[in-house]
């Protein structure tokens, strides 16, 4: 067990110098990719939701036939 609490300390410093290496995104950028990303969202959204009335139309067509 002191091996695994020996060990989180030195993987915690590890993190913390692999995260001060990361190149984070700027403002305008983030913001960019966040309105692509909500865009993207809605578009599946609709897309989706419109096959799925067109596939529940043709069921209802096909069950009354």
């Amino acid at each position: 067990m002191s091996e695994k609490t020996s060990k989180k300390p030195n993987f915690l410093k590890s993190v913390a110098s692999e995260m001060r290496k990361v190149s984070w995104p700027k403002k305008p950028q983030l913001i960019r990719y966040t309105m692509v990303v909500i865009v993207t969202v809605v578009f599946m959204a609709i897309y989706f939701g419109v096959v799925d009335f067109g596939i529940g139309q043709l069921i209802d067509w096909y069950m009354k036939l």
